[in-house]
């Protein structure tokens, strides 16, 4: 029989005590996610590693997918606040560099870029309509927030091009990112000189492909 017993909280009564339970969660879960993919953290590690039962981690989450649906609307929060400010300190001249700065910035955040990639594979299953409603709802207003940030830079943009440049920013970032982190035999296999050219620098690639992209929304205007 395993012991699924808390370790050390007591039950949260209050707002304010509920959301630092909610935020030791996302804690855990960020840690877990500096070792292991999305798909190998389970409720039970998840809720080891946090100090309480599974029991009381549905009480705030009500599965291991709602955990990580909620990480990461709050790191893609996060990034667009930093993003924000990297893009006024460097004042990047013209579309090349806004999105070179996008991909580096990016790149430098793994937890969010694994987040996308597990997104419509792994996250949205096992969870009610409710609870996915509530994220998508965030979501699209973050999205939206990141669209007219970019809109900001790359001033030649329509709004409906910058909404889609988003859109394709995250499906290009989950595409990309497993690629640029291949398992240890795919690393060790493309060691092979003739595999060289198969090796993805996960920047590099993203920024070229939203130049790409932003130089066809332009052109379709």
């Amino acid at each position: 029989m395993t012991d699924d017993r808390p370790t050390g909280f007591q039950r949260a009564r209050s707002a304010e005590q509920r959301e630092v339970r909610k935020q030791a969660i996302l804690d855990a879960a960020t840690q877990l996610l500096g070792e292991m993919s999305v798909g190998e953290i389970s409720l039970r590690e998840l809720s080891r590693r946090v100090g309480l039962s599974k029991t009381n981690v549905v009480r705030y989450f009500e599965t291991r997918e709602a955990v990580f649906f909620e990480l990461l609307n709050r790191s893609l929060a996060q990034w667009i606040e930093e993003l924000s400010d990297e893009l006024e300190a460097a004042r990047p001249d013209g579309p090349a560099a806004v999105t070179d700065a996008l991909a580096r910035s990016l790149a430098e955040r793994p937890v969010l870029c694994g987040l996308f990639s597990a997104l419509g594979s792994e996250l949205e299953r096992n969870i009610s309509a409710e609870a996915v409603r509530e994220f998508k709802l965030a979501h699209v207003r973050l999205l939206g927030e990141l669209a007219e940030l970019l809109r900001r830079h790359i001033t030649t943009l329509t709004a409906a091009a910058a909404r889609e440049l988003v859109s394709l920013t995250v499906v290009f970032t989950a595409g990309l990112w497993p690629f640029a982190h291949p398992s240890e035999a795919v690393a060790e296999a493309q060691c092979d000189p003739e595999l060289a050219a198969t090796k993805v620098d996960f920047a590099d690639r993203l920024g070229r492909t939203l130049h790409v992209t932003v130089i066809g929304l332009l052109s379709l205007r």
